[in-house]
């Protein structure tokens, strides 16, 4: 397959999440929820996620609205992290985080993002770098209980702790 059928593929991949979301819901019974805005742009997440006593994700779902790569890459955050325990999502979090700031992985990191993986390009694009990553920032403050995000520039943060 020739390098501009393959970017053709993952446009398609990328605009299919987007128009048709995984998991873009609110949970009826979720332990944590967040909302984080990015102001720059608009991008708006709120992010439920019901952990178990055994601290896996064992449900996920996010609302809100904003631009293609925010909505596709929560809807592929989603898939990727539910049945994963706490540690497991956060280094995924980390290893997306860094992939758009263009920080080489093993095949077999990347492997674990999925469809994911898919939005390396965007370290080519450093506009859209916080459209791609603010799913994957909500989902590790979540799991980490951050009410504050560390980037202050202007993303704003509200999380909301349940008890089991």
């Amino acid at each position: 397959m020739g390098l501009s059928n393959l970017n053709s593929l993952y446009r398609e991949v990328i605009l299919d999440h987007a128009d048709h979301p995984h998991h873009k819901h609110d949970l009826e019974v979720s332990t944590q929820t967040m909302t984080l805005k990015n102001p720059t742009c608009g991008d708006v997440i709120n992010l439920s996620i019901r952990v178990d006593s055994q601290d896996r994700i064992a449900d996920i779902g996010f609302s809100g609205d904003g631009c293609t790569i925010s909505q596709s890459s929560a809807s592929m955050m989603t898939d990727a992290v539910i049945g994963k325990d706490k540690e497991a999502a956060l280094q995924m979090a980390k290893t997306f985080s860094d992939m758009v700031m263009g920080v080489e992985h093993t095949n077999a990191e990347l492997d674990e993002l999925g469809d994911a993986a898919l939005l390396s390009s965007i370290v080519s694009f450093p506009a859209r770098i916080k459209c791609a990553t603010l799913a994957w920032w909500a989902l590790q403050r979540t799991l980490l209980n951050k009410e504050v995000p560390t980037d202050k520039e202007d993303i704003t943060c509200q999380i909301h702790q349940k008890p089991y």
